[in-house]
Formats: structure tokens, sequence, C-alpha cells
């Protein structure tokens, strides 16, 4: 039988035992409660450090990433500024931001050309408005002409008229760029016609030189008339604007293979390899056209330049350096775009260069055949005119080559008739591009003048 105290000593053993137990399992519970607590601290504190940074980043990206992606749109060249931790490229996190600039970007460009579209539309109204004021004024100024003789008073109307010609065609490079057809409908016209037409519309006319090439009735169809005339007209302005007063500029009409190309060299100051760049990507008519582009004012010559090489079919080339130091513009015109009129029935304006082709008939081929000679210059040739009983005519031979050369006579002092009637004839090579003989049958040039213009936009399908 177990004594009293020996159970007494077991159950304070066990006691003491579990006591033991039961302090190591709390001790245990405390220190894992302690380290639990430390990491939701560090968690805490690595939340509190993320999300600061995360805000930072947002931060950033709205008041400077967001800009400048924004201004990337108009300014290609401009860089765009990357995340303040480049750790998150790649992320979740990165990529969503990547996505927030792509879709501002995507936005402001489509905001950009719905509101350039909508200036366009304004300004192809007000213009067409201006168009047909000038029109009025151009008809009224010629009905003037054709009344009165005074020299002087037939000189200032002529001023007149080619201050209202160049008004006329800043009105309608303008209307072009704005998308806007060209204007005027021409019948077919010789090519150098169309050449002294744009030249007239420029205040330095006097300063180009035009150097006519061609074979004599080399025409353009009638849809290309008025754009070879307009271009001409700004590649020579380009080329007057940027050249020393007291210099040429000189324009060549030539063939080539496939059609005509018409060259123009100015002695000017030339272009930096940017600038020549940014004109041949204008003139190529390839990338859409906004106003905000163009400066301010804007300069709208070239970019009128590109909207009718892609709508006709032409091509311009700015990108080589002219002779004389300056730029050489090259305007070509394909051989679909060509005709041919008759010299005799059709003849180019008065005020037109004279082709130096044709001018002197070419020379027989010498014969080196055996026993063969050369005619003699004054022998009767084989086809000369017959008479009925089908023998050759004999000509009466004439003492004028033979007599001997003469100095030329000093031209008399020019009389104000002849500076009028000098003036007259450059006037009608401006008529002559216009609308020489009538209108095409799209329309009579003098509808042309009318105040109801259609607005087309399409023009002719490049």
């Amino acid at each position: 039988m177990i004594e009293l105290p020996d159970l007494v000593a077991g159950g304070l053993a066990a006691g003491t035992l579990s006591a033991l137990a039961l302090g190591g399992g709390l001790l245990r519970l405390r220190r894992r409660q302690t380290r639990q607590l430390a990491e939701i601290a560090a968690l805490h504190t690595q939340l509190e450090g993320t999300s600061r940074a995360f805000t930072t980043e947002v931060e950033h990206l709205a008041t400077r990433r967001v800009p400048a992606a924004a201004r990337q749109v108009a300014h290609p060249h401009l860089d765009v500024p990357g995340p303040l931790q480049p750790l998150t490229f790649g992320t979740p996190l990165g990529i969503a931001l990547e996505n927030v600039l792509l879709a501002v970007q995507s936005e402001v460009a489509d905001q950009r050309t719905r509101v350039d579209a909508a200036a366009q539309a304004g300004m192809r109204g007000a213009t067409r408005e201006i168009q047909a004021a000038l029109y009025r004024l151009q008809d009224a100024l010629r009905g003037l002409q054709q009344r009165y003789d005074d020299p002087e008073l037939t000189q200032t109307l002529f001023q007149l008229d080619h201050e209202n010609e160049q008004s006329l065609r800043r009105a309608q490079v303008a209307a072009v760029v704005c998308g806007a057809w060209v204007g005027l409908a021409r019948e077919e016209s010789h090519l150098v016609d169309a050449v002294t037409g744009g030249q007239a519309r420029l205040a330095g006319y006097h300063r180009v030189k035009v150097h006519n090439h061609l074979e004599p009735g080399t025409a353009l169809v009638s849809h290309a008339v008025e754009p070879v005339a307009i271009i001409v007209a700004e590649l020579l302005d380009n080329a007057l604007r940027h050249s020393a007063p007291d210099t040429d500029v000189v324009v060549s009409l030539e063939h080539v293979h496939h059609g005509v190309c018409v060259t123009i060299d100015d002695a000017g100051l030339g272009m930096t390899q940017d600038e020549r760049d940014r004109a041949q990507r204008l003139v190529a008519g390839n990338a859409p056209i906004l106003l905000t582009e163009l400066g301010d004012p804007p300069r709208m010559g070239l970019a009128a330049i590109g909207r009718l090489t892609r709508q006709f079919d032409l091509g311009v080339d700015v990108s080589s350096a002219s002779p004389y130091g300056g730029v050489r513009a090259v305007l070509r015109v394909d051989s679909h775009l060509l005709s041919h009129l008759d010299p005799a029935d059709r003849p180019p304006a008065p005020s037109a260069p004279r082709t130096t082709r044709g001018a002197v008939p070419p020379a027989p081929a010498a014969s080196h055949a055996y026993g063969t000679e050369a005619p003699a210059p004054d022998a009767p040739r084989q086809h000369a005119p017959r008479d009925a009983d089908g023998l050759p005519q004999r000509r009466r031979r004439t003492r004028a080559a033979a007599a001997p050369e003469q100095p030329a006579p000093r031209p008399p002092a020019r009389r104000p008739e002849d500076a009028a009637a000098a003036l007259g004839a450059l006037q009608s090579g401006t008529a002559a591009a216009r609308s020489a003989a009538g209108a095409a049958p799209g329309g009579p040039a003098t509808a042309a003048h009318d105040t109801d213009h259609t607005d087309h936009e399409g023009g002719a399908a490049r």
C-alpha cells in the first residue's frame, strides 16, 4: 500500500513537469509571435516603400512622361523619359505604364488629325471666297486694259493685275494644301507656256531665264497644265527668295527618256542636309500634311507641291545642289501627261522663249560610196519644186549670202508705246498659261472666275 507522502511527491513531480512543459510551450509561442510581429513590421515597411515608389512612379508618369509622349507625336525627334525604377521594365507594372503612354499618344494623334482637318475645311471655305473675289478683280482689270489705250494707264493696270495675280497664287496654294481642287480647267497647252505662266505669277519674274530645248509642239494634257504651272511657280518662288536679288534663276526644259524635265537652278545659300531631307519629304507627298507642321506663319509652297505630285502623278526632286552653289529643283513630267500641238495651228505665246530645236535643219550626211561626190551648196536638190512637166524648177540665186555683214544699227530709244507693248506681250504669256483659247470640257475658263467654285477634293487620281 502506497503511502500518502509518496503520492504527494509524485503529484508534485508530475505537476512540476507539466508546468515546465507548459512554460516551454508558452515561451516558444511568444518567440514565434515576436518573430511574426517582426515579419509583419517588415512587410508593412516594404509595403509602405512600394506604395511610395508606385506613387512617385505615377507622379513621374503624369508630370514628365505623358507630356513628353504627347509632344513626341508632333516632334518625333524628342525622347520620352523612362521610368524612375529601371527594374520595372518587363514587369506587369512596367507594361501597364507603357500601355498608358501608347494610349495617350494614339489619342493625341487622333485628336490632332481631327482638329487639323477641321482647320483645313474652314480654310478651304475662306480661300474659295477669296479666290472668287480675286478672279472678279482680275476680269475687271483686264476689261480696263482692253478699254483704254493710254500707255501710262496700261502700265499701271498691268502692275495692279500682276499684284492681283500674286495674291491669287497665294490663295490657290493655301486651297491646294487644304485639299481643294486646283480651281481651273484648262485645255491642252504648250509646256513652255505653262512654265512662263508660272513665272509670270512671281514678283521677280524678270530674274528668271528660261532655256527651251523641247521639240516644237511639246504640250501638256489638259488636266496637267494648271498643276505644272503651280509647281513651277512655287519652285521659282523658293529659288528667288533664297538667292541674292542681283542673281538669275536658270530654267531648262529638256526631253528625257520617260518624258520631260524642268530643271531650276539658283545661286542661293543652299540647304543643310536636314532641311533638304524635310523638303524632299514634303514634295514627295507621301506623308499626310498637317497645317501645324508648316510653321507660324505656315510655309505652304512645298506642301502644295507634295499634294499636286501625289494627285497628278508628277515627280519633284530637290535633293541635289545647283552648280551655282544653291539648290537644284527638278520637275519630271512623264510621257502619259504629254501631248503634241501643231505650232502652225496653235503657236506658243509670243512671250514664250523659242525652242532651240528645229531652228537649223540638219546637214545632209556625207556619202562615202565610191564615185560619189557631195553636191554643191547651191545645186538644186531632188526635192525641189517641180513644174507642170515634172522637171525641177531652177531658183534664182540671191546675193544676200555673199554680202558682207554690216554692223547692226543701234535700236532707237524706247517709246512708252513700245514699253506698253512689251508689257502686253508678257501679260499674254500669263493669259496663255491660264486659258489660252477657251476651256477644257470640264468647264469654260470664264467659269473659273465665277463665284460658285466647286471644291473637288480628289482632283485627278494619281
